[in-house]
């Protein structure tokens, strides 16, 4: 087996078991923020598969349906941070470490996804891990958003302060 190099670029992705956040779990170590992506070509899968992508196959809970692929991709913000944007009719909001979270239970309507590869070896054992390099999540607004985007946050006056940070006393004003 050879390195993988290439890129995944997933457009419409379908995403779950969102753990964005990076809580502990059954199955998560605390602060290992992570997804899994769908996988909807099988034989796209099963070639990825080959490479040493660590895909996983969630059995049907139909006999007559197939397996269905999935690749767990995880979100570190170390070396190689990643880029990812939330898209709302507001605009765009990159999302760092500190934000990201939402995304657990944020309303997603479409996710454009780049998985990059990391090539690992250990005690002899080859593979490749998926990582977020960029992705853009637009969410599902809600009705009303569209209708209230506009009105400014009077309750930011009633407490004082400028509304741009987090530590204003009020004497900017």
């Amino acid at each position: 087996m050879g390195r993988v190099m290439d890129n995944i670029n997933i457009s419409n992705a379908r995403i779950g078991f969102r753990n964005f956040s990076g809580k502990e779990g059954q199955y998560n170590p605390a602060g290992n923020r992570n997804f899994a992506v769908f996988l909807d070509d099988v034989n796209e899968a099963k070639k990825l598969e080959a490479e040493g992508w660590n895909v996983r196959w969630l059995k049907s809970r139909n006999e007559d349906e197939e397996s269905q692929p999935i690749l767990s991709v995880k979100v570190a913000f170390g070396a190689y941070p990643p880029k990812i944007v939330l898209v709302s009719k507001k605009g765009l909001s990159q999302l760092g470490e500190d934000e990201i979270n939402i995304l657990d239970w944020a309303d997603i309507k479409s996710v454009d996804l780049t998985i990059r590869p990391y090539n690992y070896e250990v005690r002899g054992k080859f593979g490749v891990k998926a990582y977020v390099k960029t992705m853009y999540i637009t969410i599902q607004e809600d009705q009303w958003e569209h209708k209230y985007v506009d009105h400014p946050d009077t309750a930011q006056d009633s407490i004082g302060g400028c509304g741009n940070c987090e530590i204003c006393d009020g004497s900017c004003k």
